[in-house]
């Protein structure tokens, strides 16, 4: 449990362990014994004060498996035992103009999984019905919760940079939705080049592994100009650099809740002719919406993709925190309750 902004740095432990009641299930509202949370990095976010302020003190955890335990009154969507998953939305209102144009990620009161509302780093949760998933039998327990952020938010990615067979694509970061990202690209666009820029020799190794034409150091120049650019990481001197790499038209996508500000100075190196200029484009993607979790899900079970998994005890999750702040990533991470 969450109960203040934390500073996280190496040794600490931002997180208690609490016992509190099992929630009880509110109308049309039901009931999850969990069995995995995937670990994200916008957890940090939420720790070192990077998001809109939590509800405090505050179970986080948005990428959420388990079992449906009870319903509450009205809540029939879901048989008692069936496999369900929870994303990053909690709740939107479905009443205003982004909720009715299918972009309730834009809602005024959306409301986030383990930010706005207790989340999956815990035994039970309670969500409405219908921000439920259910999770395709292809899939385990602890392969499927990454799917439900760094996969849906890989998918929304991907479709705000419009991309077209046969051009390039740069990824900025290789952890858990990036690979994933790489994995849907491989299927859906055969003829596009993927270039991923990386601290890590470990992260670039893997990302040439799972098919990256090219991987490079994050301040890397690309062999070619790249058509596209998702950037995955909590930092802005990626950013800076994929502009550079960008080709004249070409679109950057920012795909992170928050930046931290380590590095901002590096905006300030920002050169119009050498970074903006010919008409490149940077678009934000903000949260997601209940299409893209269900669509992706269906695309992932079809394709398939399988994420890369490491799987920490619930015990372990400032462990796994501070090995995601160090960037001690290959895939994703995942917290398992229970005996594994």
């Amino acid at each position: 449990m969450l109960t203040r902004v934390h500073d996280l740095a190496d040794g600490d432990a931002p997180l208690v362990p609490r016992t509190v009641p099992v929630p009880d299930p509110g109308d049309a509202e039901i009931l999850i014994q969990i069995t995995a949370c995937g670990v994200c990095h916008t957890e940090l976010d939420e720790i070192e004060g990077r998001t809109p302020p939590p509800r405090f003190p505050v179970i986080p955890g948005h990428q959420v498996v388990g079992r449906v335990a009870a319903a509450g009154s009205g809540a029939d969507r879901f048989a008692l035992g069936a496999r369900v998953g929870v994303a990053w939305i909690h709740r939107a209102c479905g009443r205003c103009d982004h909720c009715r144009a299918g972009l309730e990620n834009l809602c005024a009161e959306f409301a986030a999984t383990g930010r706005d509302a207790h989340g999956g780093y815990a035994e039970f949760m309670t969500v409405h019905q219908d921000f439920a998933f259910p999770i395709p039998q292809r899939f385990s327990d602890v392969q499927a919760a990454p799917l439900l952020c760094a996969g849906a938010i890989g998918y929304r990615s991907l479709s705000l940079c419009q991309l077209k067979d046969g051009q390039r694509l740069g990824l900025t970061g290789f952890g858990a939705s990036a690979h994933l990202v790489l994995k849907m690209v491989r299927h859906q666009f055969p003829d596009v080049a993927v270039y991923v820029f990386a601290r890590s020799p470990g992260e670039q190794e893997f990302a040439r592994s799972l098919g990256a034409v090219w991987a490079g150091d994050t301040k890397a120049t690309a062999p070619q100009p790249l058509d596209r650019i998702i950037d995955t990481t909590p930092a802005w001197t990626p950013v800076v650099e994929a502009l550079r790499n960008l080709r004249p038209g070409g679109r950057l996508v920012i795909n992170a809740i928050r930046k931290e500000v380590a590095d901002r100075e590096a905006l300030l190196n920002m050169d119009y002719a050498t970074h903006l200029w010919h008409e490149k484009e940077i678009k934000s993607v903000a949260n997601v919406a209940r299409t893209d979790v269900s669509r992706f899900l269906d695309l992932a079970d079809r394709i398939p993709i399988i994420p890369e998994v490491e799987t920490f005890d619930l015990s372990e999750a400032n462990r796994a925190l501070l090995e995601l702040k160090n960037r001690k990533i290959r895939g994703a991470k995942v917290l398992v309750m229970g005996p594994r």
